[in-house]
């Protein structure tokens, strides 16, 4: 891990808030006895919410829940980027730009991000609000470019439907998760090109049933 001046922003102990404690031991009695150490990457997500990134006093008070030793909750917290290993803003936008983002105009939406919020990639707001950051494939490629903000997705935006999503944001809103231009799921921008007449059928094949 880092040195000591690094990591002057780790706090000095880690507990579960009481309704988290409650929500933790369900979580590992999900798990036989002997496999209780299954359970550290809900506990690390639910840990991540309660603090707003995964300290190292967190991965320590887990490693003693779940009778691991300590590098073994590093080794998981490490490998997987949905665990932020210092503080980030209360909203972190995260663009994907893997390459059918990237094909979708992803540079744009990372560049009105930063003009936005006046800052750049991996960086954080002055007032702690946002953090920026770059992500590789969301999974939501159908629906590029992509922000994915705290459990939600913002898919098919272009400059200004990001410009407003970022404004929003700052003013306090909830904007609307989901596709920007309206369209449902992954259906195409057009709407539905077939089974569109009500109580339709799927066309004969022409042969014996």
């Amino acid at each position: 891990m880092s040195s000591s001046t690094e990591q002057s922003f780790q706090p000095a102990s880690f507990a579960f808030s009481e309704e988290n404690r409650v929500k933790a031991q369900a979580l590992i009695a999900k798990h036989p006895e002997g496999r209780q150490r299954s359970a550290v990457i809900p506990l690390l997500d639910l840990a991540q919410r309660q603090e707003g990134w995964v300290s190292l006093a967190a991965m320590d008070h887990l490693a003693e829940m779940l009778g691991m030793a300590r590098i073994e909750v590093y080794e998981v917290a490490t490998f997987y980027s949905m665990f932020k290993l210092q503080p980030v803003g209360r909203y972190h936008l995260q663009v994907c730009t893997n390459l059918p983002c990237m094909l979708r105009g992803s540079a744009e939406i990372v560049e009105t991000c930063e003009k936005e919020l006046g800052v750049g990639l991996g960086e954080t707001t002055p007032d702690g609000l946002f953090t920026l950051s770059e992500v590789e494939c969301l999974g939501a490629c159908v629906n590029a470019p992509v922000i994915w903000i705290g459990d939600d997705y913002y898919e098919d935006l272009d400059i200004e439907s990001t410009k407003a999503l970022v404004q929003a944001l700052k003013r306090g809103e909830t904007p609307r998760p989901g596709s920007q231009t309206g369209r449902s799921g992954s259906a195409p921008q057009g709407g539905p090109t077939t089974l569109t007449a009500a109580g339709g059928s799927l066309p004969s094949s022409g042969g014996d049933a």
